[in-house]
């Protein structure tokens, strides 16, 4: 078990949908300059094997050292799995949520993850108590050293006010799909400003196309020297989101990374956040 966390990048690269680019991709994304992966032990979007291999090879080459990085992994439940499981169905959940982390960490190579993430509560409207008994798992990960934190990801307002009138203890992450429209997901990032719980924000990009093509916005990328991807990237960490991102381009790697020399005044920050609610 390390000393210490590792440090929390500004930036996750995302594995997601790499299949057999996978290793090479999270290589790539190392040798660029990316210290956050986000992965998932679930192979139908995931190859988070291939993120592991990834990872070996950064090693060997001298390019990080695994205390460089952040690692993040999740446990999904098996209506969000294919056949390819990483644990026994007819197990417990709590024995699900066991053999999920132990595999990941066979997967990626290391005796702990940095965060280890719910994949979405098992009902889309209610905290659940096969949720409770999830989280309570994932709990005892850490406790154990298994990971350093937890998070939450896929769930609405509802989900995290049910989490917390149950007394539950609140994830230090909560990763949601970032849409524009309802506002950059304004509700639920208010809650988890207000309880220290950071926000990772993926599809930043493409959930928000309406938001790439807002002519106010291209000509103020112009402006900026930057693309208008680079302007929400960088809008979202003025907002206090951690974003994700997911390329497969190189030339977009170095320039979601390069995003983070950007600062937008406070007045385009809230032209931003109003484009679409």
């Amino acid at each position: 078990m390390p000393a210490q966390p590792s440090p929390l990048p500004d930036f996750l690269y995302g594995t997601a949908w790499k299949e057999d680019r996978t290793a090479a991709l999270t290589e790539l994304a190392l040798r660029t300059g990316f210290r956050g992966i986000d992965t998932a032990n679930q192979r139908r979007h995931y190859f988070e094997a291939g993120v592991g291999e990834g990872l070996a090879a950064a090693y060997r080459a001298g390019i990080v050292a695994r205390a460089d990085l952040f690692l993040q992994t999740k446990f999904t439940y098996q209506r969000g799995q294919d056949h390819r499981l990483p644990y026994d169905p007819a197990a417990r959940l709590a024995v699900q949520v066991a053999q999920s982390l132990a595999s990941s960490l066979e997967h990626l190579g290391t005796d702990y993850v940095d965060s280890f993430v719910l994949h979405g509560p098992s009902s889309g409207y209610e905290w659940t108590d096969d949720d409770a008994e999830v989280w309570e798992a994932m709990r005892k990960e850490r406790d154990a050293g298994r990971t350093r934190l937890l998070g939450v990801s896929n769930v609405s307002l509802h989900h995290l006010e049910q989490m917390e009138a149950s007394h539950a203890e609140l994830p230090a992450f909560v990763q949601d799909r970032c849409f524009a429209r309802l506002g950059w997901d304004r509700e639920v990032r208010r809650f988890c400003s207000q309880r220290k719980t950071i926000y990772q924000g993926f599809s930043l990009l493409t959930a928000n196309p309406e938001v790439l093509q807002h002519p106010p916005l291209i000509a103020l990328a112009g402006k900026l020297n930057a693309t208008p991807a680079q302007v929400v990237f960088s809008f979202a960490r003025a907002v206090g989101i951690l974003p994700l991102t997911g390329t497969s381009n190189a030339g977009h790697m170095k320039e979601d990374l390069a995003s983070l020399s950007l600062a937008l005044p406070p007045e385009v920050v809230r032209a931003i956040e109003s484009i679409a609610g």
